[in-house]
């Protein structure tokens, strides 16, 4: 199953790989990134395969945004199919 994770924090050395290993320790395979810097705001979507995954999705997310927190960073993961029925016009 896809998933679209996104992060957004104040820039700093280290955010994407701090994120990738937070996935990784979780058997989720990064596909795609998409990043940029907003003056001082790092913002990345990334694009997972979460079918590898080693604990359920929500427990994923929910550890994903715990972490995220302690990192300085709002970090959010969606399932590919309501990320694409929340935006379908």
């Amino acid at each position: 199953m896809k998933a679209i994770a996104t992060v957004i924090g104040k820039d700093r050395v280290g955010i994407i790989a701090d994120v990738s290993a937070l996935l990784a320790q979780r058997g989720v395979n990064v596909l795609d990134i998409s990043q940029t810097v907003l003056q001082d705001y790092f913002t990345m979507i990334m694009l997972v395969d979460a079918s590898g995954c080693t604990v359920p999705f929500a427990s994923l997310a929910s550890e994903l945004a715990s972490a995220g927190e302690g990192l300085g960073l709002q970090i959010r993961i969606q399932r590919e199919d309501i990320f694409n029925a929340m935006h379908r016009i």
